[in-house]
């Protein structure tokens, strides 16, 4: 008797892969709601530490009238470094997501899974106690302290998450997987939105900080459920020796024999997010100054775009699983994206019709770009790759908090002109711009090289010609430019990815 015939559910059975991938999904969803909390809690974040209430003054007749100022009382930050949270983050992922990816790829996806959970907890505890210390010059770098390991944790998690999918459902419902990481993860994206800023009011914004610190510590216990689940599995498939060979082979300078598809596909990648999350960090403030919602209906509003994404992203994924066409959808993502800023930053249309259209093509971009990245390179180095796109990818979103911050120069209470809110919407659309750009290069590239990403079900994938992975080595072969990257996904010889 084996010991999978001792298993209760077999690890090639498609119950014991969603049973992975449910846990897989798991892992993500307190960080994702914790990472948009600035967002949803931007007034109380920039609100002034004191308001002047019940004051009085005279009139010059000798009467007296009420001076009492409606204002939400806060941390007393500035605009610079209210984005200065967000760009952090995004520059802490972009110096570590790479390191990560690679150690993932030598030591395997239980230390990964470990370590990075972890530092996703102890990052937003520190957060949490900077609260504690408003009005303090300890305040600030205590909570940019926290979103530093939050960020080196959040990042390089999503790593180990994505090559935990490419594994376990490679060549079977691979977009669907992604979709269905999404979607989780953006239930907790959704959640804060939604409930955030009621929380805050009723308990006060460092409860609520700490609230968002216990669920990534539910994330922690996902990693401790998947690690085994994965870990078995593994073992029990006798992938165990084939991962730890794949392991050894696996040098940093591999990177060399990237393809141009996979880097426009990074590049494709930066620019489409840089247009989406730097607007979701100062989305509601937006929708108040602009539209004059209060700050309840405002992050409702600014949420529907995790919230269209949460709903639609498994059933994107269905499709792109069977239709293809990934790269053909990445430059029509990218075009039609291009009128949500115009509408932003030219009209008064309700701005729930802009969020739900991002969130529309947010969640076809997502299901479609991050799951060509296994297509594109071998199953040695899908996490030193997912680390480089997430690198170059927060590289963009860093910049691009601090130049909005720039742009929005707010200090204290008082409000944002709406021609500042201007730059930053055609800011916003430059970079999308930028994105249907690179993809109609990708597109260009990736025929060339056979067209892999848009391949479909109507089209096998076996059309293409496999060569062993190690002529990859000769970077002299005029043919390894292209096939050989994506030949190492498709061989069949090729399954595992720990």
């Amino acid at each position: 008797m084996t010991a999978d015939d001792n298993m209760a559910i077999s690890p090639d059975s498609a119950c014991y892969r969603f049973l992975v991938l449910f846990f897989n999904c798991m892992l993500t969803f307190g960080s994702y709601f914790c990472f948009d909390m600035p967002s949803v809690l931007q007034d109380v974040f920039q609100g002034p530490i004191e308001c002047t209430r019940n004051a009085t003054a005279n009139h010059t007749d000798g009467s007296w009238y009420n001076l009492t100022k409606s204002c939400e009382e806060g941390l007393g930050m500035s605009s610079e470094d209210y984005n200065l949270l967000y760009a952090i983050y995004a520059w802490t992922n972009a110096l570590v997501v790479i390191a990560a990816g690679f150690l993932i790829d030598k030591l395997g996806n239980r230390i990964g899974v470990f370590l990075f959970s972890a530092l996703c907890v102890v990052g937003s505890s520190i957060f949490a106690i900077g609260t504690m210390f408003k009005g303090t010059k300890y305040m600030l770098p205590l909570m940019l302290v926290g979103r530093l390991l939050f960020g080196s944790g959040n990042g390089s998690l999503t790593i180990v998450q994505n090559r935990i999918t490419a594994f376990w459902f490679k060549g079977k419902e691979l977009a669907l997987a992604f979709g269905l990481t999404l979607t989780v993860s953006r239930l907790g994206s959704v959640l804060n939105f939604f409930v955030t800023e009621s929380f805050e009011q009723k308990f006060g914004l460092t409860w609520t900080l700490w609230g968002g610190a216990v669920l990534c510590g539910l994330g922690f216990v996902s990693a401790a459920i998947v690690s085994a689940l994965d870990v078995i599995g593994v073992r029990n498939l006798g992938q165990t020796e084939n991962m730890a060979v794949q392991s050894k082979k696996m040098r940093f300078t591999d990177i060399k024999y990237f393809t141009g598809s996979f880097w426009l596909l990074v590049l494709t990648i930066m620019f489409f997010y840089n247009g989406v999350f730097p607007f979701v960090a100062d989305a509601s403030n937006f929708i108040q100054d602009k539209y004059h919602y209060n700050p309840d209906t405002s992050s409702y509003f600014a949420g529907a775009i995790y919230f269209v994404s949460m709903v639609a992203s498994a059933l994107i994924g269905i499709a792109i699983d069977f239709v293809g066409f990934r790269g053909i959808l990445a430059v029509t993502c990218a075009v039609l994206t291009l009128p949500v800023f115009g509408l932003l930053a030219f009209t008064y249309v309700h701005p729930l019709v802009a969020t739900v259209w991002l969130g529309v093509m947010y969640s076809i971009a997502a299901a479609s770009l991050w799951p060509s990245i296994p297509l594109v390179v071998s199953q040695a180095t899908i996490g030193t790759a997912m680390g480089l796109t997430t690198s170059v990818q927060m590289i963009g979103i860093g910049i691009c908090n601090l130049v909005i911050g720039a742009l929005l120069h707010k200090h204290g209470d008082d409000p944002i002109p709406l021609y500042r809110w201007k730059y930053m919407i055609i800011f916003l659309f430059a970079n999308t711009l930028a994105c249907v750009a690179t993809s109609i290069l990708l597109n260009i590239v990736d025929r060339r090289s056979g067209g892999v990403l848009n391949f479909s079900k109507m089209r096998s994938v076996k059309e293409l010609p496999l060569k062993d992975p190690d002529d990859m080595q000769d970077p002299d072969d005029e043919e390894e430019g292209e096939y050989g990257e994506t030949d190492r996904l498709l061989a069949p010889e090729a399954r595992s990815v720990n």
